[in-house]
Order: structure tokens, then sequence, then C-alpha cells
């Protein structure tokens, strides 16, 4: 409280109103208004100077009790506020999980056995709730339940993620190539569902480079599922080849008959997918419960060729066709 300069009169004493009608103004404890009787001072006593003093002795302490009564508030604002960050964080971790659990979740893709229709460097979102729901849709994959819950059959054709057969830990991804109780084999470097040629139609050459870095050439083609969508395909050749580290020669297979509950699953570089055609050491008949979900569209791709914080390289390298391509 700002009292301003002393004047001469800060020495004489501070009254209140004197009574009306009173010349002498001596009557310092009570004043008249018009139309009342005498009536007690409102103030706490008439303000003399030493009344004065004692309150202007007060203030100090009735502004310190102020001081600390806002420090305490203000101690408590922070911390209310970092709990109401933690729980928006709680939230915002909830709903991704929720998300990512029953709905979709993005992967990226590390390798070319799917080129050309998935490229390394492409980041795509997979519907979970496609078919259904097992202990492999969740998290960490706790053990809650065992089979799949809303099941629903793949369709031939179908790019879907899933869980290696013999790591559950590590997701894969192929299309769908038999559905159960189909028989399926390679012949000379050819697709045959239950008997029957799949006919494909060549396309010309297609360059690419592997996850290794290793420059391709193949031809491309593009085949035609029975019952299911066309899609493209590569080939280095239908020649033999046969593979000692896994026992066979991928172009020339015997003919499987997918047991119930499983899949027969191929990459769409056909001469470069460790795929169910490797039954031993390879991938083997896929069980429905190992799916994750059917793989939609791209949403963004990369051809990192350039170390990643060389940034003013990261414009040229985004494969801008790529965004938001839906896969088939």
């Amino acid at each position: 409280m700002n009292l301003g300069p002393k004047s001469s009169e800060s020495n004489s004493r501070i009254k209140c109103a004197p009574t009306v009608g009173d010349p002498r103004g001596q009557s310092p404890l009570a004043f008249r208004a018009p139309h009342a009787g005498p009536t007690q001072c409102p103030a706490i006593q008439c303000l003399t100077l030493a009344g004065a003093r004692g309150l202007i002795r007060a203030t100090p302490r009735i502004g310190k009790f102020s001081r600390m009564a806002l420090k305490s508030h203000s101690a408590k604002a922070p911390a209310n506020g970092l709990i109401e960050n933690i729980k928006t964080l709680l939230y915002a971790g909830l709903i991704a999980v929720g998300v990512r659990t029953v709905a979709f979740e993005p992967f990226n893709i590390p390798s070319g056995s799917m080129i050309p229709t998935l490229l390394i460097g492409d980041y795509v979102f997979v519907s979970k709730y496609s078919y259904g729901y097992s202990k492999f849709s969740m998290p960490f994959s706790p053990p809650l339940f065992s089979g799949r819950i809303f099941s629903t059959m793949p369709k031939r054709g179908d790019v879907a993620v899933f869980r290696q057969t013999h790591d559950t830990s590590i997701d894969y991804v192929k299309r769908v190539i038999g559905l159960p109780g189909d028989k399926v084999q390679v012949k000379a470097g050819q697709l045959y569902l239950n008997g029957t040629l799949v006919v494909r139609d060549a396309v010309g050459d297609y360059e690419a480079d592997d996850e290794n870095g290793t420059h391709i050439l193949a031809k491309e083609y593009i085949e035609h599922l029975p019952a299911g969508p066309t899609h493209h395909l590569l080939k280095y050749g239908d020649e033999e080849h046969y593979d000692a580290a896994n026992e066979i020669d991928p172009n020339n297979t015997p003919e499987y008959l997918v047991p119930e509950g499983h899949l027969f699953m191929m990459g769409d570089n056909r001469d470069n997918s460790l795929d169910s055609r490797f039954m031993a050491s390879g991938l083997g008949f896929v069980p429905m419960e190992n799916l994750v979900g059917r793989a939609e569209f791209v949403f963004f791709s990369i051809d990192s060729q350039n170390p990643v914080w060389q940034f003013w390289y990261w414009p040229m390298e985004i494969r801008w066709t790529r965004l938001l391509h839906v896969l088939h």
C-alpha cells in the first residue's frame, strides 16, 4: 500500500466525521447522519495516529501470510500439471494399444521376398480385424486363449502378415496361395493349384535391389489365381534350381495337401522367398492361429540410399508415387 509523501498534516489526528451540527468537531467517537441518531463510528476505532500506525504495522504481516498462501498454491500447480500430463500420456498409450490390437497396426518391410508388390522400405497398415483375433493380435502375445475368436477364413491371394512357424517372435508377410484342403505344387517354375496350371502373363524385365544391396534383374509376370485377384510376381528363371541347404528344388516341388486350420504361403519374388515350399527348414504350413492381419495399403515408402543424418536427401528418397498405394 503506497501511503504517499508525508505532509504537514501527517502529525494531526485523523478523526471520524464530526457530529452533524457540531461546529467544533470535538466528537471523535460518534457521527450523526441525516435522520439518524448517534451511532458508533463504523471503523474499528476512530483512526488516530496511533491507530493508523498499528494498522500500518499489521499490514506486512497480512502480506506475508498472503505470500505464503500464494507460494503454497503455486507449489501445488506444477505437481497437478505433472499428474495431468502423466494421465494424458497414459490415456494416449491405452488408446494406441487398443487401436493396434483391434483395428490397425503399422509394419515396415525389411526384405525383398515380396517384390514387386512390397518394396524394401515400404510401411504398410495391417487390418487386425480381417481374420479375427488370436494371442498374436495383442502386444507380447499373452497366452490368454488358444485358437482364434471371430475367425474369418482368408481369401486366396490376400497379402497377410503372420508369425513365423519356427519362431513366433518374428513377423512374416507373404501371399495366401493355398487354403485348407487345397493341393499346391510347383512344376517347371509354374504354380499348380488342385492339379490346374495357374495362368500367368509376361510383362517384361524388372530391376530392383534386394535387402543386401544386390542389384537383381528378373522377369515380371501377372498371375491369375482362381477365385482370387491378379497380382504381379518375379521369376529369375523356370529351370531346375536345387537348394542343397534346404534339400529342395523350389521350381519343382512335391504336391502339398494343405491341412485343416493351415495355409500355404508364397512370396511374390518367387525365386527369393523362404516360404511354405520349404517344409523342413523354411516356413512350412502356416497355422491360422499365427495370422496377425491383412496388409491393406502402403502409407509411406522410402528408398534409403544415404546415411540418415544427410536429411537433405530425404525428399528425393521418398517414393511419392507409393503413398497410399492399395495392395492386391
